[in-house]
């Protein structure tokens, strides 16, 4: 029997069809009456699908559920109101839904409702969810904006978007008007955006007394924030079951040994349910992965099929419960080994879960603002995390969770919170974004956890140096129009500077290609030897910034040609790229280009591989990336640092590795202090543009050095001439990059 389809009043494409027990697609009268009974959503004026309540008594099985009159009542009285409840309590979906029926009922007067998360995949993947739960169309009353990525319309009602991009749209709209209800969600993750939007908010609330605060916290983080937002009611969610707890003493010390050991013995016993391991790093992920399917390929196959799915929480990823479909074309039992690391906490949404293994220990970067460059600190998780990855199994009857170390452990070296990010990172970008929103008034943040000083006065160093702050210290023209890009102040210097050297199409893609992913694919074991003479057909001798050229370029040309999108995901994986990467590469140069459009900078056609194309990237590279310069100091690539005495060497997949070339000067993009103190991205360079090119204020603050002494001599033997007139075109172009000081207000 045909369904009868009623058509949407703000989209003539778009149809909702009745269930074929309200069919009345023969003209019947008791069909019409059937249709005119039907309850009607009141956010698309369409009557409600059989799904629709099919969802909703899982809603109601929800821990917030039972608290949602307490929440509605305290939002109609109160301008704050804080969330306390545990990991899959339901907060991060019903709530938003719950502010939405409010804003509803206000006639959306004071504006819908905005969402904020930490990780990109759990943005979108709520928005599917939530949208599905409120019978509506993804992407129309129901959306989400992520970086890179924007699925609403000017129409939508709810929208979901990671915390960084709600801090970029406060730079042109600072006190949000076209939001009634905001809702900053996991604030525990204490990411850099979530505390700046905490502290300038306090700001927005006062100057427009109709907005709401939704604050979505785990219960750890409570008292801190009564404090800091004073006494603002709060509603308490607790999950209904109860977790057994397994604490194993000494098995930190060989935890590879007693995660195999635990898998096998879950999988063995024939108990049913995922399992998520705990591990410390991406290098862990990586081991773990093929000792796990190398040991897994020999099980009984009579227990069921042990599916690994490494889980890296910076990728667009996240684990969620298999469809019915997906299980009715798997008849053969599959169980999920989930490995993953710090912050995949948030992005395991599956009810399947039933054991979880903790190994206690992770692995952090913790930016040194004295030598501009991250270390790679293992240190023990918060008792925080540590309870967050317990409430993963909250809404499992049977759950269990294995701790490689010992109560004690827990309680003697374990921090009660989760650090601040704001207290461990480079704060060049927030400074950056925090002198933009000043020109509204907003510059002066109560921040719940100040940053150090010292980070604060570097970072006001840098953008200094890098001529986005004038002479009494705000925002220079060149300051603002960087604000303007989501990337790194460095990265957006050098896509200005290629407007000057006339390479910009090459600029964008460089940007592009080192904002996305890496395009190299985690190889596995025995792949490396072939995976290599792949990748030396992109190789370019001038170095990796033009490497990453090629690579796109090839891929572009690979799309342009491919008679499916198949073929182009065939051709990733023959040369071990990673398609999903470059999509987002794509993704990335086409907003950036469309920034250079807006604000009408100059846009030169590509002549990528001719030598004056060649040496203006270099240029356009090093007016934003001079602070990141190494030297070769004995001839076999041990590479000193400009700014400090830290030695590295050269990624194994840069172009000079491969090709045993080792240039005496690089520029490079990244660089971690670690047990290997790798460089990553690197290029050659001449000492002669460098001191043609870097600020003369910034080469005489360098610290006293060998490479300084060279750099020196290469200054001193430039033609007098050629350096007056690089002194008078900087003057002209922007008169505060011959500042020599650097102004903190």
């Amino acid at each position: 029997m045909e369904a009868a389809a009623l058509e949407c009043p703000n989209s003539s494409s778009e149809k909702r069809y009745f269930p074929e027990s309200l069919d009345s697609s023969d003209g019947d009268e008791e069909g019409i009456l059937a249709c005119e009974d039907l309850e009607l959503n009141p956010f698309d004026g369409l009557p409600y699908s059989s799904r629709y309540y099919k969802l909703l008594k899982e809603r109601e099985d929800l821990p917030i559920w039972k608290e949602k009159y307490s929440f509605m009542e305290k939002l109609l009285q109160s301008q704050i109101v804080i969330v306390s409840g545990d990991a899959k309590c339901g907060k991060s979906s019903q709530v938003p839904q719950w502010c939405a029926e409010y804003c509803l009922s206000v006639r959306y007067q004071h504006g819908g409702v905005v969402c904020t998360q930490v990780h990109k995949p759990t943005a979108v993947q709520l928005a599917l969810r939530v949208a599905d739960e409120m019978d509506v169309n993804l992407g129309h009353e129901v959306g989400y904006v992520i970086p890179f990525e924007n699925c609403c319309t000017s129409e939508t009602i709810l929208r979901y978007c990671t915390d960084d991009m709600l801090q970029r749209e406060m730079m042109s709209n600072p006190f949000l008007g076209s939001y009634g209800v905001i809702i900053l969600d996991d604030i525990h993750e204490r990411s850099i955006a979530t505390d700046v939007l905490l502290g300038l908010l306090k700001d927005v609330l006062l100057a427009r007394p109709e907005l709401k605060l939704i604050i979505n916290s785990s219960p750890h983080l409570i008292n801190k924030l009564s404090s800091y937002y004073g006494n603002v009611p709060l509603i308490q969610v607790k999950n209904k079951h109860p977790v057994e707890v397994v604490y194993l003493s000494g098995a930190q010390k060989e935890s590879f040994e007693s995660i195999l050991r635990l898998i096998f013995e879950v999988h063995h016993s024939g108990e049913k349910g995922d399992i998520v391991v705990f591990l410390a790093c991406e290098q862990d992920i990586e081991k773990a992965y093929e000792i796990v399917c190398q040991e897994g390929s020999n099980l009984n196959p009579d227990l069921g099929e042990l599916v690994v799915v490494p889980l890296y929480p910076k990728e667009k990823c996240a684990l969620f419960k298999p469809n019915d479909e997906t299980e009715k074309r798997c008849p053969v039992y599959q169980r999920r080994v989930v490995l993953t690391a710090s912050s995949g906490e948030s992005l395991i949404c599956s009810n399947t879960v039933k054991f979880v293994i903790d190994v206690g220990v992770e692995r952090r970067k913790v930016y040194n603002p004295r030598i501009r460059a991250d270390s790679l600190v293992t240190q023990p998780i918060s008792q925080s995390q540590a309870e967050t990855r317990k409430q993963i199994l909250g809404t499992s009857p049977s759950g269990k969770l294995f701790c490689l170390y010992s109560e004690e452990y827990a309680s003697r070296d374990m921090r009660p919170l989760k650090p601040a990010e704001m207290q461990e990172a480079n704060l060049t970008s927030t400074v950056l974004f925090m002198k933009r929103v000043d020109i509204a008034g907003l510059g002066h943040c109560d921040f719940m956890n100040r940053p150090a000083p010292e980070s604060l006065m570097q970072a006001l160093e840098d953008l200094d140096y890098l001529a986005a702050l004038d002479n009494d210290g705000n925002l220079s023209e060149f300051g603002i129009i960087m604000s303007e890009f989501p990337l790194d102040p460095q990265l957006s210097k050098s896509i200005l500077a290629s407007c000057e050297f006339d390479c910009v199409d090459e600029m964008l893609t460089i940007a592009a290609m080192v904002t996305a992913p890496n395009c190299f694919s985690h190889l596995p074991r025995g792949a490396e030897e072939a995976a290599l003479s792949c990748w030396k057909m992109f190789l370019h001798p001038d170095g990796d910034h033009f490497t990453l050229i090629n690579i796109y370029k090839a891929y572009q040309d690979t799309t342009l040609n491919a008679a499916s999108e198949h073929c182009v995901e065939k051709w990733c994986h023959d040369y071990f790229l990673n398609c999903s990467a470059l999509r987002t590469a794509e993704v990335i140069r086409a907003e950036l280009l469309e920034i250079i459009k807006r604000i009408e900078l100059p846009y030169t056609e590509p002549a990528f591989g001719s030598e004056e194309n060649t040496l203006n990237i270099k240029k356009a590279l090093l007016s934003g990336y001079f602070m990141q310069i190494a030297r070769d100091v004995d001839g076999s690539g041990n590479y000193l640092m400009l700014t400090h005495k830290q030695v590295a060497q050269l990624h194994p997949l840069s172009c000079y590795s491969v090709s045993r070339k080792m240039p005496e000067w690089v520029l490079f993009h990244k660089f971690s202090i670690a047990h290997n103190n790798y460089i990553r991205i690197a290029s050659e360079i001449a000492p002669e543009l460098f001191m043609q090119l870097a600020p003369q204020y910034y080469f005489s603050n360098l610290p006293p050095s060998e490479s300084k002494d060279i750099l020196q001599q290469v200054m001193d033997h430039l033609s007098p001439i050629s350096t007056t007139k690089k002194e008078q075109k900087m003057c002209d172009k922007c008169p505060e990059a011959t500042e020599q000081r650097c102004t903190v207000q």
